[in-house]
Protein backbone atom coordinates (compact mmCIF):
# COMPACT_ATOMS: atom_id res chain seq x y z
CA UNK A 1 0.00 0.00 0.00
CA UNK A 2 1.12 3.20 -0.47
CA UNK A 3 1.31 7.15 0.79
CA UNK A 4 0.86 10.15 -1.04
CA UNK A 5 4.46 11.80 -0.49
CA UNK A 6 4.63 14.80 2.09
CA UNK A 7 7.43 16.52 0.02
CA UNK A 8 8.30 16.53 -3.39
CA UNK A 9 12.34 15.64 -4.21
CA UNK A 10 11.49 13.91 -7.51
CA UNK A 11 10.43 17.59 -8.57
CA UNK A 12 13.81 17.85 -8.49
CA UNK A 13 14.92 15.14 -9.92
CA UNK A 14 12.37 15.38 -12.79
CA UNK A 15 13.93 19.12 -12.88
CA UNK A 16 17.20 17.82 -13.39
CA UNK A 17 16.06 15.32 -16.17
CA UNK A 18 14.37 17.97 -18.22
CA UNK A 19 17.22 20.03 -18.23
CA UNK A 20 19.50 16.68 -19.19
CA UNK A 21 16.90 15.96 -21.81
CA UNK A 22 16.98 19.65 -23.48
CA UNK A 23 21.01 19.14 -23.64
CA UNK A 24 20.99 15.90 -25.62
CA UNK A 25 18.39 17.14 -28.16
CA UNK A 26 20.42 20.08 -28.74
CA UNK A 27 23.21 17.50 -29.80
CA UNK A 28 20.87 15.54 -31.84
CA UNK A 29 19.72 13.21 -30.10
CA UNK A 30 16.36 11.37 -29.77
CA UNK A 31 15.43 9.21 -27.02
CA UNK A 32 14.05 5.54 -27.59
CA UNK A 33 10.21 5.42 -26.95
CA UNK A 34 10.42 3.96 -23.24
CA UNK A 35 8.69 0.67 -21.73
CA UNK A 36 5.24 0.64 -21.56
CA UNK A 37 3.97 2.00 -17.83
CA UNK A 38 3.27 -0.46 -15.25
CA UNK A 39 0.22 -1.31 -14.78
CA UNK A 40 -1.84 0.23 -12.23
CA UNK A 41 -2.33 -1.41 -8.65
CA UNK A 42 -6.30 -2.36 -7.57
CA UNK A 43 -7.56 -0.36 -4.97
CA UNK A 44 -7.64 -2.10 -1.48
CA UNK A 45 -10.65 -2.55 -0.75
CA UNK A 46 -12.24 -2.63 2.84
CA UNK A 47 -15.67 -3.88 3.92
CA UNK A 48 -16.70 -2.14 7.12
CA UNK A 49 -18.83 -4.66 8.71
CA UNK A 50 -21.54 -4.56 11.38
CA UNK A 51 -24.91 -2.68 12.63
CA UNK A 52 -26.46 0.39 12.58
CA UNK A 53 -23.38 1.79 14.77
CA UNK A 54 -21.32 0.99 11.23
CA UNK A 55 -23.84 1.93 8.38
CA UNK A 56 -26.94 3.75 10.15
CA UNK A 57 -25.57 6.47 9.19
CA UNK A 58 -22.06 5.10 11.37
CA UNK A 59 -20.47 8.20 10.79
CA UNK A 60 -16.89 7.29 12.18
CA UNK A 61 -16.55 5.72 8.65
CA UNK A 62 -16.36 9.47 7.20
CA UNK A 63 -14.29 10.19 10.15
CA UNK A 64 -11.89 7.60 9.32
CA UNK A 65 -12.23 7.59 5.70
CA UNK A 66 -11.10 11.65 5.43
CA UNK A 67 -8.15 10.64 7.95
CA UNK A 68 -6.79 8.16 5.40
CA UNK A 69 -6.88 10.53 2.63
CA UNK A 70 -6.06 13.41 4.90
CA UNK A 71 -2.55 11.09 5.91
CA UNK A 72 -1.87 10.46 2.41
CA UNK A 73 -3.26 7.05 1.73
CA UNK A 74 -4.41 6.29 -2.04
CA UNK A 75 -5.69 3.39 -4.20
CA UNK A 76 -8.34 2.81 -1.45
CA UNK A 77 -11.69 1.31 -1.59
CA UNK A 78 -14.31 1.12 0.81
CA UNK A 79 -16.88 -1.20 -0.19
CA UNK A 80 -19.72 -2.95 0.72
CA UNK A 81 -23.82 -3.79 -0.68
CA UNK A 82 -25.67 -0.85 0.95
CA UNK A 83 -24.86 3.07 -0.05
CA UNK A 84 -23.67 6.01 1.98
CA UNK A 85 -26.15 7.29 4.55
CA UNK A 86 -25.35 10.90 4.91
CA UNK A 87 -22.69 12.30 7.50
CA UNK A 88 -22.64 15.85 6.31
CA UNK A 89 -19.00 15.01 4.69
CA UNK A 90 -17.39 13.67 1.71
CA UNK A 91 -16.26 9.91 1.73
CA UNK A 92 -16.49 7.10 0.13
CA UNK A 93 -19.58 5.62 1.78
CA UNK A 94 -19.81 2.09 0.43
CA UNK A 95 -20.50 -0.08 3.62
CA UNK A 96 -21.95 -3.20 5.13
CA UNK A 97 -23.91 -2.04 8.19
CA UNK A 98 -26.86 -3.52 8.22
CA UNK A 99 -29.71 -1.85 11.06
CA UNK A 100 -30.64 -4.06 13.35
CA UNK A 101 -28.89 -7.21 12.31
CA UNK A 102 -27.15 -9.74 14.85
CA UNK A 103 -24.19 -11.42 13.71
CA UNK A 104 -26.05 -14.87 14.66
CA UNK A 105 -28.99 -14.23 12.29
CA UNK A 106 -25.92 -13.24 9.45
CA UNK A 107 -24.16 -16.63 10.33
CA UNK A 108 -27.26 -19.08 10.75
CA UNK A 109 -28.80 -17.66 7.32
CA UNK A 110 -25.18 -17.62 5.66
CA UNK A 111 -26.05 -13.88 4.27
CA UNK A 112 -22.29 -12.80 4.35
CA UNK A 113 -21.22 -15.10 1.37
CA UNK A 114 -23.66 -13.39 -1.04
CA UNK A 115 -22.24 -10.18 0.16
CA UNK A 116 -18.54 -11.01 0.12
CA UNK A 117 -18.85 -12.32 -3.42
CA UNK A 118 -20.30 -8.65 -4.45
CA UNK A 119 -17.48 -6.77 -2.86
CA UNK A 120 -14.67 -9.03 -2.69
CA UNK A 121 -12.88 -7.21 0.56
CA UNK A 122 -9.03 -7.40 1.17
CA UNK A 123 -10.00 -6.43 4.20
CA UNK A 124 -12.89 -6.67 6.62
CA UNK A 125 -13.54 -4.21 9.52
CA UNK A 126 -16.09 -5.35 11.94
CA UNK A 127 -17.67 -4.12 15.22
CA UNK A 128 -20.44 -6.85 15.42
CA UNK A 129 -22.68 -7.94 18.07
CA UNK A 130 -24.47 -5.35 20.17
CA UNK A 131 -27.98 -6.80 19.05
CA UNK A 132 -26.78 -10.04 20.04
CA UNK A 133 -25.43 -8.65 23.41
CA UNK A 134 -28.46 -6.55 23.90
CA UNK A 135 -31.06 -10.08 22.60
CA UNK A 136 -28.93 -11.54 25.81
CA UNK A 137 -27.14 -14.50 23.52
CA UNK A 138 -24.58 -16.39 25.34
CA UNK A 139 -21.06 -15.05 24.22
CA UNK A 140 -19.99 -18.58 23.19
CA UNK A 141 -23.10 -18.42 20.11
CA UNK A 142 -22.17 -14.95 19.12
CA UNK A 143 -18.45 -16.28 18.45
CA UNK A 144 -18.95 -19.22 17.08
CA UNK A 145 -21.06 -16.77 14.76
CA UNK A 146 -17.46 -14.88 14.48
CA UNK A 147 -15.86 -18.16 13.59
CA UNK A 148 -18.12 -19.09 10.68
CA UNK A 149 -17.91 -15.65 8.74
CA UNK A 150 -14.50 -15.67 9.12
CA UNK A 151 -14.61 -18.76 7.51
CA UNK A 152 -16.78 -17.26 4.97
CA UNK A 153 -14.23 -14.38 4.75
CA UNK A 154 -11.79 -16.80 4.19
CA UNK A 155 -13.27 -19.08 1.40
CA UNK A 156 -13.83 -15.97 -0.34
CA UNK A 157 -10.21 -14.81 0.11
CA UNK A 158 -7.43 -16.88 2.22
CA UNK A 159 -5.70 -13.85 2.43
CA UNK A 160 -8.62 -11.67 4.07
CA UNK A 161 -6.95 -9.47 6.77
CA UNK A 162 -9.31 -8.95 9.72
CA UNK A 163 -9.81 -6.36 12.06
CA UNK A 164 -12.74 -7.06 15.00
CA UNK A 165 -13.58 -4.55 17.49
CA UNK A 166 -14.31 -4.78 21.52
CA UNK A 167 -17.67 -3.54 21.76
CA UNK A 168 -18.68 -0.06 22.36
CA UNK A 169 -19.92 0.53 25.71
CA UNK A 170 -24.13 0.15 25.51
CA UNK A 171 -26.33 1.56 28.54
CA UNK A 172 -29.59 1.95 27.24
CA UNK A 173 -32.24 2.76 29.35
CA UNK A 174 -34.35 -0.80 28.59
CA UNK A 175 -31.47 -3.18 29.34
CA UNK A 176 -29.93 -2.68 32.80
CA UNK A 177 -28.19 -5.55 32.29
CA UNK A 178 -26.39 -4.31 28.89
CA UNK A 179 -23.38 -2.69 30.34
CA UNK A 180 -22.06 -5.89 32.39
CA UNK A 181 -22.63 -8.01 28.86
CA UNK A 182 -20.88 -5.89 27.02
CA UNK A 183 -17.75 -6.26 29.61
CA UNK A 184 -17.92 -9.90 29.46
CA UNK A 185 -18.11 -10.29 25.87
CA UNK A 186 -15.16 -7.98 25.06
CA UNK A 187 -13.18 -10.12 27.60
CA UNK A 188 -13.78 -13.10 25.22
CA UNK A 189 -12.51 -11.54 21.98
CA UNK A 190 -8.96 -11.22 22.73
CA UNK A 191 -8.74 -15.06 23.39
CA UNK A 192 -10.89 -16.50 20.29
CA UNK A 193 -8.79 -14.00 17.98
CA UNK A 194 -5.50 -15.71 18.98
CA UNK A 195 -7.20 -19.17 18.31
CA UNK A 196 -8.72 -18.08 14.81
CA UNK A 197 -6.31 -15.89 13.22
CA UNK A 198 -2.99 -17.54 10.95
CA UNK A 199 -0.22 -16.03 9.49
CA UNK A 200 -1.70 -15.63 6.55
CA UNK A 201 -5.83 -14.71 6.97
CA UNK A 202 -4.73 -12.80 10.77
CA UNK A 203 -6.99 -11.27 13.21
CA UNK A 204 -6.21 -8.43 14.84
CA UNK A 205 -8.72 -6.95 17.76
CA UNK A 206 -9.11 -3.06 18.14
CA UNK A 207 -10.05 -1.89 21.72
CA UNK A 208 -13.22 -0.03 21.31
CA UNK A 209 -14.37 -0.23 24.63
CA UNK A 210 -11.40 1.55 26.57
CA UNK A 211 -12.31 5.15 26.98
CA UNK A 212 -15.28 5.63 25.28
CA UNK A 213 -18.47 6.74 27.50
CA UNK A 214 -21.78 6.33 26.98
CA UNK A 215 -22.77 9.26 28.52
CA UNK A 216 -20.67 11.47 26.45
CA UNK A 217 -20.15 9.69 23.31
CA UNK A 218 -23.95 8.39 22.19
CA UNK A 219 -26.97 10.16 21.95
CA UNK A 220 -28.93 6.98 23.46
CA UNK A 221 -26.80 5.05 25.70
CA UNK A 222 -25.83 3.14 22.31
CA UNK A 223 -25.59 4.91 18.92
CA UNK A 224 -22.30 7.12 18.82
CA UNK A 225 -22.87 10.79 18.70
CA UNK A 226 -20.08 12.84 16.68
CA UNK A 227 -17.75 13.07 19.65
CA UNK A 228 -18.54 9.26 19.47
CA UNK A 229 -17.31 8.89 15.65
CA UNK A 230 -14.58 10.61 16.30
CA UNK A 231 -13.29 8.14 18.89
CA UNK A 232 -14.16 5.24 16.96
CA UNK A 233 -12.60 6.41 14.04
CA UNK A 234 -8.66 7.23 16.29
CA UNK A 235 -9.19 3.61 17.41
CA UNK A 236 -9.23 2.09 14.16
CA UNK A 237 -7.02 4.07 12.16
CA UNK A 238 -4.03 2.64 13.56
CA UNK A 239 -4.35 -1.28 13.25
CA UNK A 240 -5.85 -0.30 9.60
CA UNK A 241 -3.14 1.72 8.81
CA UNK A 242 -0.62 -0.87 9.93
CA UNK A 243 -1.97 -3.62 7.57
CA UNK A 244 -2.34 -0.74 4.51
CA UNK A 245 1.19 -0.61 4.90
CA UNK A 246 2.01 -3.82 5.28
CA UNK A 247 1.08 -4.42 1.86
CA UNK A 248 -2.31 -6.79 0.82
CA UNK A 249 -1.35 -9.69 -1.39
CA UNK A 250 -2.27 -10.20 -4.58
CA UNK A 251 -1.91 -6.60 -5.02
CA UNK A 252 0.17 -5.82 -7.77
CA UNK A 253 3.85 -4.98 -6.74
CA UNK A 254 3.37 -6.70 -3.12
CA UNK A 255 4.61 -9.73 -1.82
CA UNK A 256 2.56 -12.56 -2.35
CA UNK A 257 2.37 -16.16 -1.22
CA UNK A 258 5.74 -17.65 -3.39
CA UNK A 259 4.33 -19.91 -6.10
CA UNK A 260 0.35 -19.44 -5.71
CA UNK A 261 -1.69 -17.62 -8.11
CA UNK A 262 -5.24 -17.13 -7.36
CA UNK A 263 -7.31 -19.27 -9.76
CA UNK A 264 -11.35 -19.78 -9.93
CA UNK A 265 -13.35 -22.63 -9.61
CA UNK A 266 -16.56 -23.35 -8.33
CA UNK A 267 -18.26 -26.13 -5.94
CA UNK A 268 -21.45 -27.67 -6.44
CA UNK A 269 -22.79 -29.62 -3.73
CA UNK A 270 -25.27 -32.64 -4.33
CA UNK A 271 -26.97 -34.60 -1.62
CA UNK A 272 -26.71 -38.86 -2.84
CA UNK A 273 -28.72 -40.36 0.49
CA UNK A 274 -29.67 -39.63 3.83
CA UNK A 275 -31.61 -40.92 6.95
CA UNK A 276 -32.74 -40.36 10.05
CA UNK A 277 -29.66 -38.28 11.86
CA UNK A 278 -27.70 -38.00 8.77
CA UNK A 279 -26.89 -37.99 4.92
CA UNK A 280 -24.30 -38.65 2.68
CA UNK A 281 -23.29 -35.75 0.34
CA UNK A 282 -20.84 -34.73 -2.37
CA UNK A 283 -19.53 -31.57 -3.45
CA UNK A 284 -17.92 -31.50 -7.17
CA UNK A 285 -14.85 -28.76 -7.11
CA UNK A 286 -14.59 -27.60 -11.27
CA UNK A 287 -11.27 -25.21 -12.82
CA UNK A 288 -13.71 -22.30 -14.22
CA UNK A 289 -9.83 -20.56 -15.08
CA UNK A 290 -7.94 -20.80 -18.47
CA UNK A 291 -4.77 -22.22 -16.35
CA UNK A 292 -4.04 -25.37 -14.70
CA UNK A 293 -5.05 -25.69 -10.68
CA UNK A 294 -2.16 -27.04 -8.52
CA UNK A 295 -4.01 -27.09 -5.69
CA UNK A 296 -7.78 -26.19 -4.26
CA UNK A 297 -9.56 -25.96 -1.11
CA UNK A 298 -13.48 -26.38 -0.44
CA UNK A 299 -15.50 -24.75 2.36
CA UNK A 300 -18.72 -26.35 3.34
CA UNK A 301 -21.11 -24.80 5.52
CA UNK A 302 -23.80 -27.23 5.82
CA UNK A 303 -27.19 -26.13 6.57
CA UNK A 304 -29.72 -26.37 9.55
CA UNK A 305 -27.30 -28.04 12.38
CA UNK A 306 -25.61 -30.86 10.45
CA UNK A 307 -21.45 -31.70 11.11
CA UNK A 308 -19.45 -33.24 8.78
CA UNK A 309 -18.20 -36.42 10.50
CA UNK A 310 -16.14 -38.36 7.53
CA UNK A 311 -14.31 -37.40 4.25
CA UNK A 312 -12.94 -38.90 1.79
CA UNK A 313 -11.04 -37.62 -1.30
CA UNK A 314 -9.62 -35.07 0.69
CA UNK A 315 -8.23 -33.83 3.80
CA UNK A 316 -11.48 -32.26 6.63
CA UNK A 317 -10.47 -29.32 9.12
CA UNK A 318 -13.74 -28.37 11.19
CA UNK A 319 -14.33 -24.86 13.34
CA UNK A 320 -16.41 -24.90 15.92
CA UNK A 321 -19.23 -23.92 14.67
CA UNK A 322 -19.01 -26.92 12.38
CA UNK A 323 -18.19 -25.01 9.37
CA UNK A 324 -16.06 -27.39 7.53
CA UNK A 325 -12.39 -26.72 5.39
CA UNK A 326 -11.21 -29.17 2.85
CA UNK A 327 -7.92 -29.71 1.03
CA UNK A 328 -7.17 -31.76 -1.78
CA UNK A 329 -5.73 -34.90 -1.40
CA UNK A 330 -1.94 -35.56 -3.01
CA UNK A 331 -3.48 -37.28 -5.57
CA UNK A 332 -6.47 -34.82 -6.69
CA UNK A 333 -5.28 -31.37 -6.67
CA UNK A 334 -3.87 -30.56 -10.18
CA UNK A 335 -7.07 -29.65 -12.13
CA UNK A 336 -6.85 -28.64 -15.95
CA UNK A 337 -8.75 -26.14 -17.58
CA UNK A 338 -12.65 -27.56 -17.08
CA UNK A 339 -11.43 -30.54 -15.20
CA UNK A 340 -13.20 -31.38 -12.20
CA UNK A 341 -12.75 -33.53 -8.56
CA UNK A 342 -15.31 -35.02 -6.42
CA UNK A 343 -15.20 -35.47 -2.33
CA UNK A 344 -17.53 -36.99 -0.15
CA UNK A 345 -18.58 -37.12 3.09
CA UNK A 346 -21.01 -38.16 6.07
CA UNK A 347 -22.52 -35.41 7.85
CA UNK A 348 -24.89 -36.19 11.22
CA UNK A 349 -27.80 -34.32 11.62
CA UNK A 350 -30.54 -33.19 14.15
CA UNK A 351 -33.87 -35.45 13.20
CA UNK A 352 -35.59 -32.20 12.51
CA UNK A 353 -33.55 -30.95 9.99
CA UNK A 354 -34.92 -31.98 7.01
CA UNK A 355 -34.05 -31.72 3.40
CA UNK A 356 -29.95 -31.85 3.25
CA UNK A 357 -28.24 -28.88 2.27
CA UNK A 358 -24.54 -26.93 2.48
CA UNK A 359 -23.53 -23.94 1.48
CA UNK A 360 -20.00 -24.63 -0.84
CA UNK A 361 -17.05 -22.42 -2.02
CA UNK A 362 -14.25 -23.15 -3.26
CA UNK A 363 -10.26 -21.20 -4.18
CA UNK A 364 -7.75 -22.71 -5.94
CA UNK A 365 -4.30 -21.61 -6.84
CA UNK A 366 -2.39 -21.87 -9.99
CA UNK A 367 1.95 -22.31 -10.32
CA UNK A 368 3.73 -19.10 -10.84
CA UNK A 369 5.05 -18.45 -14.19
Amino acid sequence: MHRTPHSSPHLRVMSVLGLLAALLLSLGMTFAPGAPAAPTADPVRVMPLGDSITGSPGCWRAVLWNRLVGSGYKDIDFVGTLPPQGCGQAHDGDNEGHGGELVTNVADQNLLPGRLASTRPDIVVMHFGTNDVWSGIAPDRILAAYTKLVAQMRASDPDTRILVAQLIPMNPSSCAGCAQRVVDFNARIPGWARATGTDRSPVTVVDQWTGFSTAADTYDGVHPDASGDDKIAARWFPALSAVLDAGVPQDPGDPGDPGEDPAACTARFRAVSSWQGGYQGEVTVTNTSASAVRDWTATVVPANGARLTQLWNGSLTTAADGTATVRNAAWNGALAPGASATFGYVATAPATAGTPAATVTCTGTTPAV
